[in-house]
């Protein structure tokens, strides 16, 4: 499972794959719960879910409940490219609880750390420059 924390402060954000053995910590929570930071390797850090995706690529929707992927008509929001006013059309997404189908997670910070992200994480902003190396 991929785990993507943003930091608002920042503007940056940084992914990290979990082991399946620290999966365990994640299923079951909903998107709006909050979740200390060590359990992702951020240590100090207290973070909130805010959505996710499944291995098809299917969206996580706060206002479906359940683990499940279902078809919903959509007018707007997560799922839905905005098609026209007044349009709506039938949309797959996943419901709001992390279940083992669930591949990326999307994080926000809520309470901040003693130590900054990116020392946590040095790979993640080293992996700004692969640009630059390409050029080279």
């Amino acid at each position: 499972m991929k785990i993507v924390i943003s930091e608002k402060k920042t503007g940056k954000s940084y992914g990290i794959d979990l082991a399946k053995d620290k999966d365990s910590a994640l299923i079951g929570k909903k998107i709006g719960d909050k979740l200390e930071g060590g359990a992702v390797g951020a240590e100090g850090y207290e973070l909130e879910i805010t959505g996710g995706s499944d291995s098809s690529g299917f969206p996580m929707r706060r206002d479906v409940s359940g683990p499940r992927r279902v078809g919903v008509i959509l007018n707007s929001g997560t799922g839905f490219r905005k098609l026209g006013k007044g349009v709506r059309a039938k949309r797959n997404v996943r419901g709001n609880i992390i279940s083992d189908q669930i591949v990326q997670v999307n994080t926000k910070v809520v309470t901040a750390g003693s130590k900054p992200l990116e020392e946590i994480f040095p790979k993640a902003a080293a992996g700004e420059g692969k640009k630059d190396e390409k050029k080279k």
